[in-house]
This record gives C-alpha cells, sequence and structure tokens, in this order.
C-alpha cells in the first residue's frame, strides 16, 4: 500500500478554509494540530533550503523561514535550531502550534506566578519539560500557556513547522529573564528569507 502525501500547499489551503469560517481556538486547535502533525511526518514537504541554518546574521546557526503569509492573519514558517541553539524564555501573543519535523527539541514551558502588578517584572515557575520529537506537535495558548524556552541539545539541526494566528512581525512580545525576572519587550523584524 503506498502512503498518501500531505503537502505543504493543502495544508495551508485546509488552515485557510478553517479559519474562513471564524472557529473558537478549541476547533483550530483540534483540526489544525492533526493537520500539522500529519504535514510534518512527511519528509521533504518543506523545500530543503529551509531546512538548514541560514549561516549567516545574528544567529547562523538558526534559520526562520516565512513559507506563507496570509490575509486571514494564518502564517506558516520553518524554523532551524542548530547544535546548541537556544531561546529564552519568551511569549507569542497569538495562538500556535509548533510541528517537529526532523531531530528533537527540549521544550521548557512556564507559567507566569506573580499578580502582575509591577511594570516590567515577572516571576515564572517552570512548569513542565518535555522532548520533542518528530510528528509532534505543541500548542501555544495566548495568556495561558505559551511562555516557553527551547534548547537544542542535540548534535545536528532540528526542523519545525510554526503555525501562528497572526504574523510575528511587528507584534510586541516579551522576553523573559529567570534570574532577575525582567520583562524585555522585543519585535521579530523579519525572517531569514524575507
Amino acid at each position: 500500500m503506498t502512503a498518501v502525501k500531505y503537502s505543504l500547499n493543502e495544508f495551508i489551503l485546509n488552515m485557510e478554509a478553517l479559519l474562513k469560517v471564524q472557529p473558537d481556538q478549541g476547533k483550530i486547535f483540534d483540526t489544525g494540530s492533526a493537520w500539522l502533525e500529519r504535514l510534518v511526518r512527511v519528509p521533504g514537504a518543506i523545500p530543503a533550503q529551509f531546512r538548514v541554518p541560514s549561516g549567516s546574521g545574528k544567529r547562523p546557526n538558526h534559520g526562520s523561514y516565512l513559507l506563507h503569509q496570509g490575509e486571514s492573519g494564518l502564517s506558516v514558517t520553518a524554523v532551524v535550531w542548530g547544535p546548541g541553539d537556544h531561546a529564552a524564555p519568551h511569549d507569542h501573543r497569538t495562538w500556535g502550534m509548533i510541528g517537529v519535523m526532523d531531530n528533537a527539541l527540549t521544550e521548557t514551558r512556564f507559567r507566569r506566578v506573580d499578580d502582575r502588578s509591577r511594570d516590567g517584572y515577572a516571576k515564572l515557575e517552570q512548569d513542565r519539560r518535555a522532548v520533542v520529537k518528530p510528528g509532534e506537535v505543541s500548542l501555544l495558548i495566548p495568556e495561558v500557556d505559551e511562555i516557553h524556552q527551547m534548547d537544542n541539545f542535540t548534535k545536528r539541526p532540528t526542523v519545525e513547522v510554526h503555525v501562528y494566528g497572526k504574523d510575528l512581525r511587528g507584534l510586541d512580545r516579551c522576553r523573559y529573564n529567570l534570574e532577575t525576572g525582567e520583562i524585555r519587550p522585543f519585535i521579530t523584524e523579519k525572517y531569514d528569507n524575507c
């Protein structure tokens, strides 16, 4: 029996059609994560040039490539974490789904436990840590469960497909310092391919 392939274009068409009916977040996650799991299990569904670190810029060991930006807000990117790559705790300010396509990545989730009364300060506690493997999908729920840290502790690149409800470029987001509690605002300005 021949395995049925699932392409990036099919995934995008399915997601855009789903978002067009303006479903609630639960429906987006239930349906969209099943499609994303299917997509990341197809070797070669993402073009080869988007499955390697950029080799240049501020983070040459990393790659972040825009694959689709829709009028609905849907943003699909390929993210490559080189060996030893690390992203400090940060938020997203939009719903998200992250599927691992190749290798594995350690994701540490945090919950905010302060009363939010101090500007520029947050106390975080580690909620859980998991090694996310190929075919697995992690969900990001704004204001509920979206602060995470990403680490590639392996000796080869990890390839992920990130799906968001908004384009991260220009979106006000925050990085969190676990030791001092400092919150630092940041904005994603561009992707490595645009």
